[in-house]
């Protein structure tokens, strides 16, 4: 093999085929980054959008739920009226107590509520009764019985022809579920959901909010409102998505969400903007390797000129002198002619060095290369400001258990949703729980008894967040807590020396063996909201080591018992690094 091939193998070898391998490698890296990221930014994308979807419809349910189940209201729509003293006085009443409900939310074209009472008048205003004349929405004595004979107490429906408006119905029911009248809402379609159903996805998809029969209430195609989604063109993706949540079919990604209840929130996305990236990904790849491949043929070019053309002709000019022609080697020898073919074969060695540390260069950069997903916060802000906007209304309306659980409700997320620090005092981590147990006694008053034993001194002292209000959610998630008779919550904090011992517990059903089995030994036993039992142990080994202590004893039946033993800390502890 003559030294011009042995130059051509040496490029392949060491230049051309690990610089291909290279470029696929880092492409097909490149691309499966891509695509998880851009899924998870779609996913993020959803999931938001369906919180929000959730949390206006559920705002607006709120309203006519409370309005249909005013005890003071069904009072004055049941009882028979003598004299006009008596009517004006409910016709006021409804005026002044219903009308400023109607102007909470935003959207609300027409607050109205019908009733049958033939000695109570109708004032024109929020006071009608029902009769065959139009109205937005069809005939308003058609609907009226339409709504009464339904089995649904409250419903949302789509007026016929006119896209821009959506009607909530709602009966009008005592607690023995004996109707009284209905409640009309006709809410504007762009004020509701307009900003998020419009051009969802950047223009690359679409979102539709289905009820409980699968029948779409708002959707970016507004033209699609009120069909059954098996009759519309996501019907295909509907029939293949089966009981998963999301699929991918004919190039787009189809995924369904549930909010509470039975409604659910489905969003189509096209793959196109995943394929352009995947594309670019693609050539910009092709397109180094490239530009890398002339580069070293370039510098081989050059070696190869400036070395082996030379050795060459240096050989032709010693094959000159064997044939006896002196003249020409006189004409080209050098007294360090040696010395020069190893000063030659130096360079060349050193070209090859440099080749290959560019090579090495070329190859960490290309490993450099990623891409960040993108991540939506909750403002903060936005939910302090709307609690506190919720909680001046309810003080307006003299609701003081309103005003409690939204009191609750502030202190629970101001320090949920505070991420300066993972570190807090004791008496903030209790604060916090003792705000989660206040929303939970206006949701079940009366049914769980709460005994604590606090110290004073471990008031001021340092604990890692989220370590207690977690395990009494357990409590009333998993241990069914207020199901059970004369039940009960303990929670306890002592100093024991250099020790603080937080215990919490309950009489509630306790926990299966085998789940508590897999809680021992440190393995996921359920879901939960990323601050669940395997949460807590982790971080506490993560700042306290093995002086961080997470006990767990439950007997199913009878209840379940969970201490944790951590360090006393008058100052911030930091997480403990180790390696």
């Amino acid at each position: 093999m003559n030294l011009r091939r042995k130059f051509v193998v040496f490029y392949g070898l060491v230049v051309f085929i690990p610089t291909v391998i290279l470029g696929l490698g880092a492409g097909y890296l490149a691309l499966q980054n891509v695509r998880a990221n851009y899924m998870l930014t779609i996913n993020e994308a959803i999931r938001q959008t369906t919180q929000s979807v959730g949390f206006r419809k559920q705002s607006y349910d709120l309203l006519v739920n409370r309005t249909g189940t005013d005890g003071e209201l069904i009072s004055r729509l049941a009882r028979t009226y003598e004299n006009w003293s008596e009517r004006i006085e409910s016709v006021n009443y409804v005026d002044r107590s219903f009308q400023v409900m109607s102007r909470y939310l935003p959207g609300i074209d027409d607050f109205t509520i019908y009733h049958v009472n033939p000695t109570l008048v109708e004032d024109g205003r929020l006071l009608r009764k029902p009769a065959h004349r139009p109205f937005t929405g069809g005939d308003e004595g058609v609907w009226y019985e339409s709504v009464m004979a339904s089995p649904i107490s409250l419903q949302w429906s789509e007026v016929p022809g006119e896209n821009t408006k959506l009607v909530v119905s709602r009966k009008i029911t005592n607690t023995s579920g004996y109707a009284f009248g209905a409640i009309y809402m006709l809410l504007d379609y762009g004020s509701v959901f307009g900003e998020l159903m419009d051009r969802p996805f950047n223009g690359a998809g679409s979102l539709y909010l289905l009820d409980e029969h699968n029948r779409i209430v708002a959707a970016s195609n507004r033209g699609m409102i009120g069909q059954d989604v098996a009759n519309t063109t996501i019907s295909k993706f509907w029939e293949n998505i089966g009981d998963n949540d999301s699929i991918t079919y004919e190039g787009n990604y189809f995924a369904v969400r549930h909010l509470n209840g039975e409604w659910k929130v489905a969003a189509l996305v096209q793959m196109r903007q995943l394929e352009k990236q995947s594309s670019i990904i693609v050539y910009s790849i092709v397109a180094i390797t490239i530009f890398f491949l002339l580069l070293s043929l370039f510098l081989v070019m050059i070696v190869f000129k400036n070395i082996v053309i030379r050795i060459r002709k240096l050989g032709t000019r010693m094959s000159n002198i064997a044939e006896g022609d002196f003249n020409v080697w006189l004409e080209n020898r050098n007294r360090d002619e040696l010395g020069d073919l190893e000063i030659m074969f130096n360079q060349m060695a050193g070209r090859l060095g440099n080749l290959i540390e560019l090579l090495s260069s070329a190859k960490l950069k290309e490993k450099e290369s990623s891409f960040q997903a993108l991540q939506a916060q909750i403002n903060p802000h936005f939910i302090y400001n709307s609690l506190s906007l919720l909680q001046w209304r309810a003080l307006d309306q003299g609701d003081k258990v309103q005003v409690e659980a939204i009191e609750a409700l502030t202190t629970f997320y101001r320090f949920a949703l505070n991420n300066k620090s993972n570190i807090t005092f004791i008496k903030n981590e209790l604060e916090h729980v003792r705000a989660y147990l206040d929303i939970q006694q206006l949701r079940y008053p009366e049914r769980v008894r709460i005994e604590w034993e606090i110290e004073e001194e471990v008031l001021e002292l340092y604990s890692i967040k989220l370590i207690l209000q977690p395990i009494v959610e357990n409590s009333y998630i998993h241990g069914r807590i207020f199901t059970r008779p004369d039940a009960c919550i303990s929670i306890s904090i002592k100093r024991y020396h250099h020790m603080i011992h937080f215990q919490v517990r309950d009489n509630g059903s306790g926990i299966e063996p085998a789940t508590l089995a897999r809680i021992h030994n440190g393995e996921q036993a359920g879901k939960g909201n990323g601050y669940g039992l395997l949460n807590i142990s982790e971080r506490l080994s993560l700042y306290f080591g093995n002086k961080g202590k997470f006990e767990i004893e439950s007997t199913l039946g009878v209840g379940t018992v969970v201490t944790i033993q951590l360090p006393v800390y008058a100052e911030k502890p930091t997480i403990r690094w180790e390696g």
